[in-house]
């Protein structure tokens, strides 16, 4: 097989485990089966399923240091992060303080292009102009030794909440909370950003209720479910898993959206993405708003999306997405005229396709760096192995955006480099599957291939095919609007937890172009009368003949609405000529 093809593998069968309510659909219990849910408990998605705060090491610290910050009315700075996650994280905490009764809570989040991520001494200067006595860091901080320090020098303690990986030094922050601290034993590893700082405050309430704080104020306590709207989005948009306790969390979010109890920041953006709150699900906050949400921190300033998302007033917030949706606009066309040259740098590669590094890196001294980690993304699934793409940064050095595949953890693969090699990376962090770096530019060749070499320990030849996993067949009398409907609901789907995919082997009726990159068909199952609309989006069409006249295909079950009627269509995932 040609590398970087892709190919069909169906899911093993797995057992129905005998708990699983007798009523529940045959197929949704085959699909949720083979997606390891072993136990009816995780069927439950209310609030009382959630794991307890306890278990985070630092939360008796962290909500301490808050306490006292609410009662000496100390001015609470917080600093988050330029992608979804930091945005809905800030949120969060500056929505939740105020809540709480905090005297003073504000926000400041790092330009990119200025700044960098995280809490650095040089944001820690612009912080201190605002003279905060703790600054509360979000979705960033467990790798910010520099910074903290800096804070602490100059008197403002810092606590820090994060859920990043954590390096070999961990900063001197007065408390911090992270559930992939060494030794903690929180059972949900994936919890975002958001996710932590929402903990902290489900804990923080918990010990001022204690304590009597809001009957001796006279404040009303606090509905934390008010903020997991904020929750949801950014749980989705930052692309963790969604184990069962994340699932919870997207799940009561999803619900409250489509009861329109969301902040109006977030209705507006589902408005201008011409979505309908009433239907919303993970996918359309994963692919509709956290792209517009992010254009923000890619093209501009973070500052602007979170000020939608701090919005109380419909209109203003109106507005403000309608520009977020502008800037989605723009970054979309830079992202385009960067693919296309990055598509070039891959044909010329396939020249000679044997020498094509296991672990690829692009470069361009001109490309976007807001945008390089979107075109990672997009080369890597192009290629199925791990991308690391550059673009100038400052004088001498470049900063990579990495994303990549199963069978190699991104951010241990940069950690191995590192140490083998060091001072050739002049920083690093991330995930399993995304991170960032540093270089000196000079160290780019040098880079490519110790990275390459890392990857190869990992990763074999046949490893570098793309593989669509299909949860089986499905004949026509089972594939339907109502068993459609059902599994688009049925639970949130997303990174680790993967909606349901089938294929089955269909008669191409009909095919047509539609918005020069889309493919639109008619198939029949072989041997049927009827007929199922399908589209297969950004479509390969240089694999599909002209004359094809039947196809093995991969597809999702969806729902397409035009003109107030709702009918079945498949979206295909992968197709493949057989006929």
């Amino acid at each position: 097989m040609k590398a970087g093809g892709k190919h069909i593998v169906r899911r093993g069968p797995a057992p129905i485990p005998p708990g699983f309510p007798p009523d529940l659909n045959p197929v949704l219990a085959r699909v949720l089966a083979s997606r390891r849910v072993v136990r009816a408990e995780e069927l439950e998605l209310r609030l009382e399923a959630l794991l307890p705060y306890h278990a985070l090491s630092g939360i008796d610290a962290a909500v301490e240091l808050l306490a006292e910050g609410l009662e000496r009315r100390w001015r609470i700075l917080v600093v988050g992060d330029f992608d979804a996650d930091g945005a809905t994280s800030t949120a969060v905490a500056v929505r939740g303080l105020r809540a709480m009764g905090a005297a003073e809570v504000d926000f400041l989040v790092p330009n990119r292009f200025e700044f960098g991520y995280g809490l650095t001494p040089e944001i820690v200067a612009v912080a201190a102009e605002r003279r905060p006595d703790l600054i509360v860091t979000v979705d960033n901080g467990i790798s910010s030794v520099g910074g903290v320090a800096a804070a602490n020098a100059a008197g403002i303690r810092v606590l820090v909440t994060d859920h990043h990986l954590p390096g070999e030094q961990l900063p001197e922050a007065a408390a911090m909370v992270n559930p992939n601290q060494h030794g903690d034993a929180f059972a949900s590893k994936g919890l975002a950003g958001v996710g932590v700082i929402f903990y902290v405050l489900l804990a923080l309430r918990g010990h001022l209720r204690e304590l009597g704080w809001f009957t001796a104020r006279g404040l009303e306590l606090p509905n934390l479910a008010r903020y997991l709207d904020l929750v949801a989005l950014g749980t989705v948009a930052d692309v963790v898993p969604l184990d069962h306790n994340n699932r919870i969390l997207v799940a009561q979010g999803l619900a409250r959206i489509r009861a329109g109890q969301a902040c109006p920041g977030i209705l507006a953006l589902i408005a201008v993405a011409k979505r309908d709150h009433r239907r919303i699900v993970a996918s359309d906050l994963g692919y509709a708003i956290g792209p517009r949400l992010n254009a923000a921190g890619r093209m501009d300033d973070m500052s602007r999306g979170i000020r939608c998302l701090l919005t109380d007033d419909p209109h203003e917030a109106q507005a403000m997405a309608a520009e977020l949706d502008r800037l989605n606009l723009e970054r979309r066309s830079t992202e385009e005229g960067m693919r296309e040259e990055a598509l070039a740098d891959l044909k010329r590669m396939d020249l000679d396709e044997e020498a094509m590094p296991f672990g690829l890196c692009l470069y361009n001294p001109d490309w976007h760096p807001g945008v390089v980690g979107i075109l990672a993304s997009r080369i890597k699934e192009r290629v199925h192995r791990p991308v690391i793409v550059f673009t100038d940064w400052g004088e001498d050095e470049i900063k990579g955006s990495a994303r990549s595949v199963n069978g190699v953890h991104i951010r241990d693969a940069l950690d191995a480099v590192a140490a083998a090699h060091p001072g050739l990376l002049v920083k690093f962090g991330g995930h399993a599957m995304a991170a960032g770096l540093t270089l000196k530019r000079t160290d780019l060749e040098t880079f490519r291939a110790v990275f390459d070499a890392e990857v190869r320990r990992h990763l074999a030849e046949e490893d570098l095919h793309g593989v669509v996993h299909s949860d089986g067949g499905l004949g026509p009398d089972e594939a339907d609007l109502e068993l459609a409907e059902l599994l688009r609901m049925a639970m949130p789907w997303g990174q680790g937890f993967a909606e349901p995919v089938f294929d089955d082997e269909f008669e191409v009726v009909q095919r047509r172009v539609v918005g020069e990159r889309h493919l639109k068909l008619a198939l029949r199952w072989p041997g049927e009368g009827r007929t199922v609309d399908a589209i297969a989006f950004y479509a390969d069409f240089e694999a599909l003949p002209e004359g094809m006249r039947r196809a093995r295909v991969a597809y999702r079950l969806d729902v397409n609405e035009w003109q107030g009627r709702r009918s079945l269509q498949l979206v295909v995932e992968h197709i493949e000529a057989t006929g």
